[in-house]
């Protein structure tokens, strides 16, 4: 299949679209499964795949699903280990399909990103085409994303703002979410399309539940009502009126007759779905109700409550007699809100999260307290259980679930994935996958008995803050939140040595041009002076400095320049370590300095909008750059002195006139802060990277975006080495990105 797109390219558009559509199920019919096996495994047919507009990647995925056909288990050309590595690379696809369904161009990354890890021949093979690949693109170079391998099936993106609650359909078919963005959606479990988007609520939605026979869904919002969803037809069939704030809760009675919320006027309401007619009000919460709970058996209601940042609001679960509506019992344990409950499915224990960091396991018989499970390090947002009762899932305000075992309170292991708060989980009926929620904006699925994962995908989950390439391309240095500077080979991506600090963030890293001396920035700290043979700390250049977010060094190497916590920028001599000059215009805190190749300007970046020119010499502010919208984060300067380019937290790259101070033009493409920008050697292309996880790269004469790339979460750092497309980025996960542009000339 080698020459598989030359031979594309001559046959007709029916002719193309019969072959990437029919062939593939075709050679299985007729016993060609070798052929088969190797169209799989053929870079060309899955580029071509994902590009036509008849299919894309998901109709490639449902083609290695032919795979599993019953009758290959008996063909003499099955091979076992053929088989798992085509499984390796659907995987691999489905956990990059939300990305190349927006960019077809990041599958060379993806791909590479994912399958980096493994040694089968199959697999090797592919790897191999990518590097071939003619296409404009960012290719990894390193296993940096998520294996297929691991808990993580695939990400369901569509919302435009936090997920806050997630369902399942009791038949399993569907996931229903519900979001900031005012919506619900409904996907598809089996293939991860969305479906259905329901709107009419006119603000965020909190909560969601679903009816026993799936024909309903009940969505609770913070314009005070609920919403009745007909999940056949896709139409609003009512709103519930009566709250008097936000709806924060639902849930609906195993008969499906009722539906019970809880809301911010601190009341539970109970309503008769048939009618749409409240039935009953139910007060004796003192703060908000922000979760509501039906034990299996129909006869109680437990609610939890609580204002998020006191510990000395409610903070309680209520029993109700869902008959009576009256309230049984009061349990009390945890410090703070009760964000979460659930309920097992023999209906003996109630599960309940709060933002103490905790779990407790309550039994519904003596309605004590029996174990408190702790581990996570944040606020616990969300809780579920399996269908068999074994297991407990928790979704946190640390961005990861943990998954329990009920039996043993103890912890079996931890899903990490989601770059911000997971507030919801829920399990489908089978007990096999987990769906999570999260203000990362995103949906994920887990395969929960998968086990943990099998690679260890960073040495940790610190934030990388800051990286530099020494110019004779040699090594890249990362400082991150971890307190350590870290020195990488370049072209082998291994680690070469872990610099020690002194407990304090790094956030800025700077080399010096003759390769000698690396500056390290931190916070409340020194700046400190390593040497680049020996890999020592020389000095440490003061002991009075506050929170250093920016270093450079002139091109002669005379003077380092920072930024301090005070607005300020500080010149100080290299060799003697004394302070020369102040620069104290901002107006804010300076979040980026650069300096000039000739050596004549500096140019800073700050908290107040602006960039300031500076001249080198006199150390004078010679202009002021305006027209960014919000916090200037990062600036660089084109090789030839003309010309700085900005990235701002309102999402855009400016690129000015370093002579006229002008503005020449905006780039305009980051969903997100635009926190890092680097220039190509040529000075033909800039390298941005952004806290909506995105690394791109733009053509500074055609104005337009020519390759990117989707990490894992916020690209905090970046940097191009001299051969001008090798590109390393950080993330805030802790992850260094190793990558190649390739379809430029080095």
């Amino acid at each position: 299949m080698s020459n598989l797109r030359a031979w594309l390219a001559e046959k007709s558009s029916e002719e193309e679209e019969h072959f990437l559509g029919e062939v593939p199920r075709l050679w299985l019919e007729g016993g060609q499964v070798n052929k088969l096996c190797c169209l799989l495994t053929d870079f060309d047919f899955i580029e071509a795949k994902i590009n036509h507009p008849q299919f894309g990647v998901l109709a490639l995925i449902e083609d290695y699903d032919l795979i599993e056909d019953a009758e290959l288990l008996t063909h003499p050309e099955y091979d076992s280990k053929i088989v798992e590595a085509l499984k390796l690379i659907q995987g691999a696809l489905r956990l990059s399909a939300h990305i190349l369904i927006q960019d077809t161009k990041e599958l060379a990354g993806q791909l590479s990103g994912r399958l980096l890890y493994f040694d089968a021949p199959e697999i090797q093979g592919l790897l191999q085409q990518i590097s071939q690949t003619k296409t404009t693109c960012l290719r990894t170079l390193t296993a940096s994303l998520t294996p297929p391998s691991g808990s993580l099936l695939r990400t369901l993106t569509g919302h435009n703002d936090w997920v806050n609650a997630v369902a399942v359909t009791p038949d399993g078919k569907y996931a229903i979410s519900g979001s900031d963005d005012d919506t619900l959606k409904v996907w598809d479990l089996r293939s991860g399309k969305q479906k259905f988007t329901f709107t009419g609520h006119s603000s965020k939605v909190n909560a969601v539940a679903i009816t026993s026979d799936s024909k309903y869904a009940i969505s609770g919002s913070d314009d005070k009502t609920l919403k009745v969803w007909d999940l056949e037809s896709w139409e609003e069939l009512c709103t519930l009126n009566g709250h008097s704030d936000w709806v924060n809760a639902v849930t609906v009675t195993p008969d499906s007759k009722y539906a019970i919320s809880g809301s911010d006027d601190k009341t539970l309401k109970v309503w008769h779905l048939h009618s749409g007619e409240e039935l009953c009000t139910i007060s004796g919460h003192s703060s908000r109700v922000n979760v509501v709970a039906v034990t299996s058996d129909g006869k109680y209601i437990i609610s939890g409550s609580g204002d998020i940042f006191s510990s000395s609001s409610d903070n309680t679960l209520k029993v109700w007699d869902l008959q009576s509506w009256e309230e049984l019992r009061t349990l009390t344990g945890h410090n703070y809100a009760v964000n979460a409950i659930t309920v097992t499915p023999n209906g003996k224990y109630v599960i309940s999260g709060s933002s103490d960091d905790t779990l407790k396991v309550w039994d519904l018989e003596s309605w004590e307290e029996l174990c408190t499970l702790s581990g996570h390090s944040n606020w616990v947002n969300a809780v579920a259980v399996t269908p068999n009762g074994k297991y407990v899932i928790s979704g946190s305000s640390d961005d990861t679930l943990k998954v329990w075992d009920l039996h043993s309170g103890k912890e079996k292991f931890t899903l990490s994935g989601h770059s911000d708060w997971v507030n919801a989980v829920a399990v489908t009926p089978n007990g096999k996958y987990v769906i999570s929620g999260s203000s990362d904006d995103t949906l994920k699925v887990w395969d929960l008995y998968s086990g943990k994962q099998k690679f260890i995908l960073t040495e940790d989950s610190s934030k990388i803050n800051a990286v530099a390439v020494t110019p004779n391309s040699k090594y890249v240095i990362s400082g991150s939140s971890d307190d350590t500077l870290k020195v990488w080979d370049l072209y082998s991506g291994k680690q070469k040595f872990i610099l020690t600090e002194d407990n304090f963030n790094i956030n800025g890293v700077a080399v010096s041009f003759d390769n000698e001396y690396v500056i390290s920035g931190l916070s409340d700290a020194p700046l400190k002076v390593w040497d680049l043979q020996s890999w020592e700390n020389l000095c440490d250049h003061t002991h009075h400095l506050n929170w250093v977010k920016a270093v450079a060094i002139t091109p002669n190497g005379e003077y380092v320049i920072f930024n301090l916590d005070d607005n300020t920028l500080k010149v100080w001599d290299f060799y003697s370590g004394k302070q020369k000059f102040t620069l104290t215009d901002h107006s804010s805190k300076v979040n980026a300095v650069a300096v000039t190749p000739d050596r004549e300007y500096v140019i800073s970046g700050s908290y107040d909008c602006t960039l300031k020119v500076w001249n080198s010499q006199s150390w004078e502010e010679l202009c002021t750059l305006e027209g960014h919208g919000s916090t200037v984060n990062t600036v660089a300067v084109t090789p030839d002195s003309k010309y700085v380019i900005s990235g701002s937290y309102d999402c855009t790259l400016k690129v000015w006139d370093l002579h006229s101070g002008k503005e020449k033009f905006t780039l305009s493409g980051h969903r997100d802060s635009v926190n890092a920008a680097a220039l190509a050697p040529d000075g033909r292309y800039v390298v941005s990277g952004s806290s909506d996880d995105t690394l791109k790269v733009w053509d500074l004469h055609s104005r337009k975006k020519i390759a990117s790339f989707t990490g894992e979460s916020a690209i905090r750092c970046c940097a191009v080495a001299p051969d001008g497309v090798t590109i390393v980025a950080g993330e805030a996960s802790g992850r260094l990105h190793f990558l190649r542009l390739e379809g430029m000339e080095a």
